[in-house]
């Protein structure tokens, strides 16, 4: 058998030498590297003391800290809300900054609000309603946006500044020196908007007996973020890519009618002085029931509170550490229920707050919802460090602050729901209550890269959502993201790319990265390695501004796995997978020199009869010729080696194959992906290997295994389970399926 082996190995350096001799003669000009397997390293940033090649925060690592004490009051009557805030600057970083900038988040609403004139419009219809016409044509803008009253330095004195659109500069007496820290104060108000007419984040809504559900939030002038990777973060705000915010503590006032009830971002500090004694005492019980919801304000009460309307009103007083931002919601409309959760010990509040036009919904599902995603999002990151957790119903709204967050859910007027809501009203509650995670506390640049808390999030917030139901329609799959990744190139953007110029906002920021991640965990990676991989990403970087690089870099540096191909070909193009079977043979066994033996012997000028009764041969079964297939151990020159073999040697071996299946791959789509293999044999019996992607590292095109087995194939499958977002399954089975799956494909097909 030693000869045997001697002869392979001849054959393979033979065929070797001859093979680079034709390649010299056909050799052309020298390329850059293409290779889809080759590294980052001049796409990431170079490493430093700041960010590390680890991807870990460096030991010269910085971040500035912005604290605030605010006085907030709303006038209900004209839907105003002014404030004052004192601001304390700690500049951390190793540089002198001569100005800050504060955002203005609601000058993109404003009357001189260049959003409106960076759209393309067209007369869409040749018609319109009288009140559309009106709207679009004859009503003046409305007075939104912030009314700087004034700006002043600690000791009195005005302080200048300048207004950009969203962004203002505030000019320093002199600059501000490394580690020192610097105290002013501004004072405002503005006009809150109808965030059901009028659009927004935030806002109010209008009920037709005159009552409103007040969720406010981006209410108040905040410092931008200052850091060593942007420098100062000021790029406008168009409305869609959201908010680069420093971490800081908080002291909030709140002054509302005092029928409102209020909850907010922080710790209420003075709980005896806004909350009747029954609230407090159903309150107390809450804090200790882990298994059902307690009613603070029940609907009756909440019913009999929105029929009248007081003239007096009542102060919140909030108090919150650590946090990056601030909002609240307040209404005379609310019922309010909440619930204990243990994380890890430690007791944490989901606390949910809806006007009866949420109900049955809300009440069944709401405020178990975020129980669970504080569950989930912890056992996959750290364990939730704030004390609280609140869901706040509101029409047409999903948006997320420390916290607390605004969502969308709304039964029909008679207490029906479709599954289609209640799935919506599930997923946004996960979705928002997930931001906790990503970005209040692993502080994103929001702004820069949308897939950084959004993509991140809804990848949690799959597995969230499967433990609520295990049936549930997240819409997050790598399947879910083929229709997406199939369109005219035109419309496609790379998920690495700033979220104010992309077409696809919602797939590119949301459900591309999802599905990468998800794929990356389930197929590429496997769970044990991603999950920890993912825990030091979340933990490395809690309270601090990670970048993308500290992201891609961590999940390698933790795990001890190249993925450089996965995040080129994912996140920096647009390219799709396509993963097809071009060709399947089968071989049978024979002791006898087939054809293409002898081609290959004539070939190398070797004569066969040196070698008669010590080789097997393999010969291709084809269409319409006969081949005498024997089993492997009825050949004499196998069944020799083996009887040569010690006890232990035969106690090693499996059992034999008797069917080979040469199986060539292709891959007319641009990225590459593990082969996902699914062998159904005669007996209906299925076996499912997988191949990493690194097999298509030498060959981008076409790559080959060969598959042996004890019995025949009835049927091979490429990625069964839609694991790997291919575009085109019409040809991933053998026998090639008779339909017309293929023709459906091409009516959608990448153009361009």
């Amino acid at each position: 058998m030693k000869k045997l082996a001697m002869t392979a190995f001849s054959f393979l350096f033979i065929s070797m030498s001859i093979i680079g001799q034709e390649a010299q003669k056909n050799s052309k000009t020298g390329h850059t590297d293409q290779n889809k397997f080759r590294q980052l390293k001049d796409v990431l940033p170079t490493p430093n003391s700041r960010r590390t090649a680890s991807g870990a925060p460096g030991y010269e690592y910085t971040q500035q800290k912005v604290d605030y004490v605010m006085n907030i009051r709303i006038d209900e009557n004209t839907n105003r809300l002014f404030g004052d805030e004192s601001i304390t600057y700690k500049n951390n970083s190793k540089d002198y900054l001569e100005y800050l900038w504060v955002q203005l988040d609601q000058n993109m609403r404003a009357p001189d609000s260049k959003t409106p004139l960076a759209t393309s419009e067209t007369l869409s219809s040749s018609f319109e309603r009288p009140e559309t016409f009106t709207k679009n044509n004859l009503k003046k803008p409305s007075d939104f946006g912030f009314k700087i009253e004034e700006v002043k330095n600690n000791d009195g004195s005005s302080l200048p500044y300048m207004i950009n659109r969203t962004m203002m500069r505030i000019n320093l007496p002199e600059p501000l020196a490394p580690g020192n820290s610097f105290q002013f104060k501004i004072k405002w108000n503005y006009l809150i908007n109808n965030s059901v007419k009028d659009g927004g984040r935030s806002g109010f809504e209008l009920f037709p007996d005159g009552n409103k559900n007040y969720t406010i939030a981006q209410f108040f002038p905040r410092l931008a973020v200052y850091d060593n990777v942007e420098g100062w973060q000021n790029m406008q705000f168009w409305g869609r890519s959201e908010w680069a915010l420093e971490f800081g503590d908080y002291d909030v006032r709140i002054t509302v009618p005092s029928d409102h009830i209020l909850d907010a971002t922080g710790e209420l500090q003075n709980e005896n002085k806004v909350l009747t004694r029954e609230q407090r005492k159903r309150f107390e019980k809450a804090r200790t029931s882990f298994e059902e919801p307690i009613f603070i304000v029940t609907q009756d009460e909440a019913e009999k509170a929105e029929k009248g309307s007081s003239n007096q009103t009542k102060t919140w007083h909030f108090n919150a550490k650590n946090v990056r931002d601030f909002a609240f919601a307040s209404s005379r409309k609310y019922i309010w229920d909440a619930m204990a959760v243990n994380i890890n010990g430690k007791t944490v509040m989901a606390i949910s707050l809806y006007p009866k036009e949420g109900n049955p919904l809300w009440e069944e599902h709401s405020t178990r919802v975020v129980a669970n995603t504080l569950e989930e999002y912890s056992k996959m990151t750290f364990d939730y460090p704030y004390s609280k957790a609140i869901s706040v119903h509101a029409d047409r709204q999903g948006m997320e602050y420390p916290m607390i967050c605004f969502n969308y859910g709304r039964p029909n007027p008679d207490g029906t729901y479709s599954e289609r809501t209640k799935r919506g009203m599930i997923g946004v509650i996960t979705h928002e209550v997930g931001h906790n995670f990503f970005p209040m506390i692993v502080n994103s640049d929001e702004r820069q890269w949308t897939w950084m808390d959004e993509g991140i999030n809804s990848f949690v917030e799959i597995l969230a959502e499967l433990d609520y139901d295990p049936n549930f329609y997240t819409g997050n799959l790598p399947k879910d993201i083929v229709r997406y990744m199939s369109i005219d190139q035109n419309n496609l953007s790379p998920i690495m790319s700033q979220g104010d110029y992309v077409k696809n906002f919602g797939p590119n920021a949301y459900t591309k990265p999802a599905a990468g991640l998800y794929m990356l965990r389930q197929t590429i990676m496997g769970p044990e390695l991603f999950d920890y991989a993912f825990r030091t990403y979340s933990q490395r970087w809690m309270f601090k501004h990670p970048s993308p690089a500290d992201f891609f870099r961590t999940m390698e540096d933790a795990s001890a796995m190249d993925l450089d191909w996965f995040w080129r070909g994912w996140f920096y193009t647009t390219d799709y997978n396509d993963i097809g079977l071009k060709d399947v043979k089968k071989y049978n066994l024979t002791d006898q020199p087939t054809q293409e033996a002898r081609n290959l012997a004539k070939r190398y000028n070797m004569n066969l009869k040196d070698y008669k009764g010590k080789l097997v041969f393999f010969e291709e079964e084809k269409e319409g010729v006969s081949v005498e297939a024997k089993n492997a151990l009825d050949i004499d020159v196998i069944k020799d080696y083996m009887a040569s073999m010690s006890e232990e040697e035969k106690n090693s071996l499996k059992e034999a194959p008797n069917f080979f299946y040469e199986v060539t791959f292709e891959k007319p789509g641009g990225l590459v992906m593990p082969i996902i293999v699914e062998l159904e044999y005669v007996d209906g019996t299925k076996e499912r290997q997988t191949f990493p992607a690194q097999i298509w590292r030498y060959n981008d095109k076409e790559v080959s295994k060969v598959f042996r087995t004890t019995q025949e194939i009835k049927k091979i499958t490429i990625d069964p389970d839609l694991e790997t977002a291919d575009i085109d399954t019409s040809n991933n089975s053998w026998p090639k399926k008779d339909n017309s799956k293929f023709d459906k494909f091409k009516k959608f097909k990448i153009k361009g």
